[in-house]
């Protein structure tokens, strides 16, 4: 039986609920290639030392991470991952 948390389109996660407390979802949403100009991943913004490491971060450095992902959409112009 599995204890983690469900995968959450990263679409379907509105901004409060990342900044709130309580478990963090995952920004994946399965969109998963490296953009080798940016060493972002396509789908999530995420750099791959961010995604190794996601499964062993604390929920502070989560929302840290998510923080990072909205100024990139932000610099990018990006609202929304694709899809």
């Amino acid at each position: 039986m599995s204890t983690s948390p469900a995968r959450v389109p990263l679409r379907d996660v509105p901004a409060d609920d990342v900044s709130a407390e309580g478990p963090v979802p995952s920004p994946c949403i399965n969109i998963c290639r490296m953009d080798a100009h940016s060493g972002l991943c396509v789908g999530c913004q995420r750099t791959i030392d961010e995604i190794v490491a996601w499964g062993r971060l604390d929920d502070g450095a989560k929302r840290e991470v998510w923080t990072r992902i909205r100024m990139r959409r932000a610099a990018s112009g990006r609202a929304q991952p694709p899809g």
